[in-house]
């Protein structure tokens, strides 16, 4: 019979396989048997565990809600440079599961919803945009300009596409290149 520890086990090698999967190939392309090969189980196994796929996205999605809630939580007292420092440092660590919410969870929803415009209240669509437009304001600092507003935007469009697109380079190395470009839009103000 198989002990409490050997199921917490089991439990962590399908979310490890399933984190590494859905950054590899997506959610909608990575299945339930995919990962149980992956970990040496059975489809049914997986299942036992996880059932439905979407609850393996809830609990790899958890760990980085709670450090995004901690990211704007935190008081940079006004310091944009360190704040961006600190945004840069989440969505490199959280590189996999940003892609999983940008490129396979967001579109679906927006998707059903006819566009990106259209968002659901109460859903994770929602939350999502509520945090995409928290860190938008955090990033424009007082009083922002319209050129404040283009850089922003430029910033966390930048920096979304090119953790999603850079999944197989070193995660330190695509934090050092996105700070200091980062750092280098958000100080390219036109005079």
């Amino acid at each position: 019979m198989a002990t409490l520890d050997q199921g917490n086990d089991t439990r962590s090698r399908i979310l490890a396989a399933a984190r590494a999967l859905f950054a590899e190939r997506g959610y909608a392309g990575t299945s339930l048997a995919d990962i149980g090969a992956a970990v040496g189980l059975t489809k049914t196994a997986v299942a036992y565990h996880f059932h439905p796929k979407d609850r393996l996205a809830a609990e790899i999605i958890a760990p980085a809600a709670e450090d995004m809630l901690v990211l704007l939580g935190t008081d940079f007292a006004g310091d944009r440079a360190a704040y961006l420092d600190a945004f840069i440092t989440f969505v490199v660590r959280h590189r996999a599961v940003i892609r999983l919410i940008i490129d396979d969870l967001v579109d679906d929803l927006l998707g059903d919803l006819g566009g990106a415009d259209e968002v659901l209240p109460g859903t994770l669509g929602e939350a999502i945009r509520t945090f995409r437009d928290e860190i938008f304001n955090r990033l424009l600092g007082p009083d922002p300009t319209p050129a404040d507003r283009a850089l922003a935007w430029t910033v966390l469009g930048g920096v979304q596409t090119a953790i999603v697109k850079t999944m197989d380079m070193p995660e330190e190395e695509v934090r050092d290149i996105l700070r200091v470009a980062a750092a280098a839009v958000m100080e390219s103000r036109p005079r």
